[in-house]
């Protein structure tokens, strides 16, 4: 049974536009931290787009997508200069799902930047299971039985927990709201024979 933690984080998520941007004036001396701020920004535009290419699909081929979820045969990786984005797509498609996600979530369709299938959440899950293995080990007995038994208690609590703190870790550290972003252009190429595309960021404010 998965446990649902939205009653113990209440807090509503409602980023401000010009948060990142003050954020970089007032700490522009720390190393790093513009791009830190552009990854999360650009990692977040990476799943809206996603998302809206799944919905285009959705579209264009008349299915529906059950549960509403991203097309799976896609994957990204996001860089402070932008994300890239493996598997089928069409370059004209992407650079209009691209903006429309861009668009869609500065207007507040802010759930676009939380992905399900994102990479957050499989380190969420491996941090969670030795946590919660470490810690069941210094209480379980130490026989062989009770060991294992306290590992798979960590297994199972870890996969019930891992879904919404994966959707939490995205939505607050991973991701933010690319309010500072503009698209610059989109680039295709090939990556071991598999359709690869960068799609190029600059920062504004």
């Amino acid at each position: 049974m998965a446990i649902d933690l939205t009653s113990v984080f209440p807090f509503e998520f409602a980023p401000q536009a010009h948060q990142d941007a003050e954020l970089l004036r007032q700490f522009s001396f720390i190393p790093g931290l513009k791009e830190l701020l552009m990854v999360r920004q650009v990692h977040a535009l990476e799943h809206a787009t996603v998302w809206v290419l799944s919905e285009m699909e959705q579209v264009q081929t008349g299915r529906t997508n059950a549960g509403n979820q991203p097309n799976g045969l896609l994957g990204g990786l996001s860089t402070e200069r932008g994300f890239y984005l493996y598997g089928p797509v069409d370059t004209e498609a992407l650079q209009r799902a691209v903006q429309t996600a861009l668009r869609r979530m500065t207007r507040g369709e802010w759930n676009l930047a939380v992905h399900p299938q994102c990479g957050t959440n499989l380190s969420v899950g491996m941090l969670l299971t030795v946590g919660l293995a470490a810690g069941l080990s210094l209480v379980m007995p130490k026989d062989p039985i009770g060991q294992l038994l306290g590992l798979g208690t960590a297994g199972v609590v870890a996969m019930s927990i891992t879904p919404d703190m994966g959707t939490l870790a995205q939505r607050y550290l991973t991701t933010a709201i690319p309010f500072n972003l503009r698209v610059e252009a989109i680039e295709a190429g090939h990556d071991h024979g598999q359709p690869t595309h960068f799609v190029r960021v600059r920062w504004v404010e």
